[in-house]
């Protein structure tokens, strides 16, 4: 899909506009700047990345008081299994919207023993998928899909967004928000653009996409497009997007329409 050159100008003065550490504030990658230690950082942000779904104000909370239960050491806290006692296996109280504290049990199990396994995840994505973004998805969906909790999706046939997101965190370096922990094993052009319904409506606005089906096809034709306005680093085009969502929230509600808001 070739973009037109008004869009691609509009694009890439929102990445600059909105790439900046003040977009930290608010925002889920948020908490993976608020601890020490590459491997903690790491796990902050997988649970983080997992957790983010829904509304802000309902979900941040969730993460901070994992991270307040962990000590501000989320490595540690999942590694050496200390997360059983705050979330008890079978336990069928709701920790946030569908996932019980005993999903969230089963997924911090299956960490936990992927963890014992190989050190961090970001070892076990280096053996299973080095060097591509979408192999990387799938090899994270693969190996939580038996722990049948539902936190990391299946499979990549969908969008996997929250795991596209996490990956762009991992990935992406030079960045204020991205920590770029796994710059040196995966190629930034490789990751593929979280994509959610919001997305898919302002990239259809814009003539990114056709459909406006939230799937995995979807995410990469989207990543394809943005790589033509962004060739080394697709994904910059994820806060471009977001700062023409704000905007364009800001003018529909000057003049009274509904707009889109991420997350």
């Amino acid at each position: 899909m070739k973009v037109g050159a008004d869009v691609r100008r509009m694009l890439r003065r929102y990445a600059a506009q909105y790439e900046t550490a003040s977009f930290l504030d608010g925002d889920p990658s948020w908490f993976m700047h608020q601890v020490e230690g590459d491997a903690n950082r790491e796990a902050v942000a997988f649970v983080a990345s997992c957790l983010s779904f829904g509304s802000r104000s309902l979900f941040m909370p969730r993460v901070q008081g994992l991270l307040d239960r962990a000590g501000s050491d989320m490595d540690s806290w999942v590694r050496e299994g200390r997360f059983a006692a705050d979330l008890p296996r079978g336990c069928t109280r709701c920790f946030y919207r569908f996932f019980t504290c005993g999903c969230m049990h089963d997924f911090l199990a299956a960490y936990r023993d992927l963890l014992v396994e190989h050190g961090t995840l970001g070892a076990y994505v280096r053996r299973e998928a080095a060097g591509d973004g979408f192999r990387a998805v799938e090899a994270i969906c693969r190996r939580f899909a038996p722990c049948g909790a539902g936190v990391v999706p299946k499979d990549a046939r969908s969008a996997c967004k929250r795991v596209c997101m996490f990956l762009r965190w991992m990935v992406r370096s030079g960045s204020p928000v991205d920590l770029g922990l796994w710059a040196d094993f995966i190629d930034r052009r490789t990751l593929v653009m979280p994509l959610d319904t919001h997305v898919v409506r302002q990239s259809v606005r814009l003539g990114l996409l056709k459909g406006s089906s939230a799937s995995m096809a979807s995410a990469r034709r989207l990543t394809a497009a943005l790589a033509e306005v962004f060739p080394d680093d697709p994904l910059r085009g994820d806060f471009a997007l977001f700062g023409y969502g704000v905007n364009h929230a800001k003018t529909a509600s000057r003049h009274g329409m509904k707009g889109d808001r991420r997350l």
